[in-house]
């Protein structure tokens, strides 16, 4: 199921002009699902953007917004941290969710996109 909505949140955000730097990069804390770039504002200014991806089958059980918990959020942000002090990245960052609820045929029911999600 992780591979299926990784795939289609990294061909989303293609779609919405973000450039994916990196897939599955592990780090002593955990797994980072998607790093991305993404310029914007009238010079261009490029923003490093850490994605979680949570998919579920259905939303009988909960949505995927539901499995992000302060300790999911906390593994996420040491991440972010250690891949930028790795990357020696001095520039504006962010951490999003793209959370996707799949049909039982694994077709897209929803895709949504939260930006910023700690702060």
């Amino acid at each position: 199921m992780g591979k299926i909505g990784e795939d289609l949140a990294r061909n989303y955000l293609e779609k919405e002009g973000y450039k994916i730097l990196e897939q599955n990069y592990r780090t002593k804390y955990a797994e980072i699902d998607l790093v991305a770039e993404k310029k914007s504002g009238i010079f261009g200014q490029k923003k490093l953007v850490f994605v979680e991806v949570r998919t579920k089958v259905g939303e009988n059980f909960g949505s995927p917004e539901d499995t992000i918990n302060k300790a999911k959020l906390w593994k996420v942000l040491q991440n972010a941290k250690s891949y930028s002090a790795f990357k020696k990245w001095q520039g504006p960052e962010r951490i999003d969710a793209i959370c996707i609820v799949l049909k039982p045929d694994f077709s897209v029911l929803r895709l949504t996109h939260h930006e910023n999600i700690v702060s």
